[in-house]
């Protein structure tokens, strides 16, 4: 198991204040574990806590943390990627609520040369199952160019 030592900011290609995750907290080969604290700075909070549909979101910045440290590790720079969508999203709760220590865990399943992969996640609190899903998503070899063929 590799631990993270870098900042979040630098494995993902988002910004504030769509940076949603906290930390990586570790990664392997084909698995890594994020978390997020769900606080009063929370985007998306509403009075209850954060919507769990917002948990697809935190699967997706995880896969992208993951492949971030796994391209820092090559010597490569991080690139975007793309969420593609979810089979099978089920949640146990309306809500996440604030003040939790959510841990979100990714397993790569599939990857194809061409950058589409396939991805088996959990969000956790503590041990208790929280939410989970099958998530696609891809990842172009040049994003930029990916970027402008879908704007012609």
């Amino acid at each position: 198991m590799r631990y993270n030592s870098h900042p979040i900011e630098s494995l993902l290609a988002h910004r504030e204040p769509m940076i949603l995750i906290d930390k990586l907290i570790a990664h392997e080969e084909d698995t890594a574990e994020c978390s997020v604290e769900i606080t009063s700075d929370s985007l998306f909070l509403q009075a209850q806590g954060v919507p769990s549909y917002i948990g697809i979101e935190y699967m997706a910045q995880a896969i992208a943390a993951f492949a971030g440290a796994k391209a820092l590790a090559r010597g490569e720079a991080v690139e975007v990627g793309f969420l593609l969508g979810s089979r099978k999203y089920q949640t146990s709760c309306p809500f996440f609520k604030l003040g939790v220590q959510l841990t979100i865990m990714v397993k790569e399943l599939h990857r194809e040369e061409s950058g589409l992969g396939v991805f088996e996640c959990q969000i956790l609190e503590q041990e208790r199952l929280l939410a989970s899903a099958k998530v696609n998503v891809f990842q172009p070899k040049d994003p930029e160019s990916f970027i402008r063929s879908t704007d012609e």
